[in-house]
């Protein structure tokens, strides 16, 4: 059994944004806690998932289980806020975070809720080289802007994806407006996140996840935006990509 402070190691790997969410790791489930605001992100964040791999697989929303059958990969999945969703859905779920304390809580509140997800202590880099996968579905939400190497991380993690599947990239845009909301209004001014959850430097603009992504036998379409109505305190999809938005990576079928 691995020590709950030992992190999974790998080039895209940065120890320092592993310690951070070792630190809070107990807090994830509490929906009014540290990772209040990603709870409430979780909805769109869930439908945006759904209703793409609904349309990608021929798969009807409206069934109890509608991707049962189908293998997705959860990375950097944390305390597991979209694994346990996922699995619900009907996907069978490799979850995996470079955080051991991450892991520990994940697989103690499935466990409660009856949920097998097969929660493992590893990287994307781990995964190719013990030959995992490949997977109908890999999600990549809210990781890339904290890996040491992005385009070596995109990669990699592309080349996780079945023949016919596809991947889901959410990040934030690096432009003014996302230091003003993401980092400043969000971590120093509403104290929606600690401070120093993210660096705006290691942000990526769509058009560079585009370039990383090119030539690792995937289609690129996006971005699509997110957007946060303080008046409804609400996410839903948007136009706008200033700050938050999510690309779809898809391979080609066998």
């Amino acid at each position: 059994m691995r020590d709950s402070t030992e992190q999974a190691q790998g080039f895209s790997v940065d120890p320092e944004e592993v310690a951070r969410f070792s630190a809070l790791a107990a807090k994830w489930w509490d929906a009014k806690g540290a990772f209040a605001p990603l709870h409430k992100f979780n909805p769109v964040r869930l439908g945006f998932i759904r209703d793409r791999a609904c349309a990608r697989f021929g798969r009807d929303p409206r069934t109890r289980e509608p991707f049962k059958g189908l293998k997705l990969l959860d990375i950097g999945c944390g305390g597991g806020l979209l694994s346990e969703p996922m699995r619900r859905m009907g996907f069978e779920v490799t979850a995996v975070d470079a955080s051991a304390r991450n892991i520990g809580t994940a697989k103690a509140h499935a466990e409660q809720q009856g949920l097998d997800i097969d929660y493992r202590c590893a990287t994307a880099e781990q995964l190719a080289a013990e030959g995992a996968g490949p997977f109908d579905v890999v999600l990549n939400m809210e990781v890339v802007e904290h890996t040491a190497d992005p385009r070596g991380y995109l990669r990699e993690t592309a080349g996780l994806i079945a023949p016919g599947g596809m991947m889901i990239v959410a990040t934030l845009n690096r432009t003014a407006k996302a230091m003003a909301l993401a980092v400043v209004g969000a971590e120093y001014v509403l104290r929606w996140l600690p401070r120093g959850t993210h660096d705006w430097k290691k942000f990526l603009k769509p058009e560079e996840v585009r370039e990383f992504l090119a030539g690792a036998g995937v289609e690129v379409s996006g971005p699509y935006g997110v957007a946060y109505n303080p008046l409804a305190d609400k996410w839903s999809e948007s136009n706008d990509t200033a700050v938050n938005y999510m690309m779809v990576a898809t391979k080609p079928g066998a």
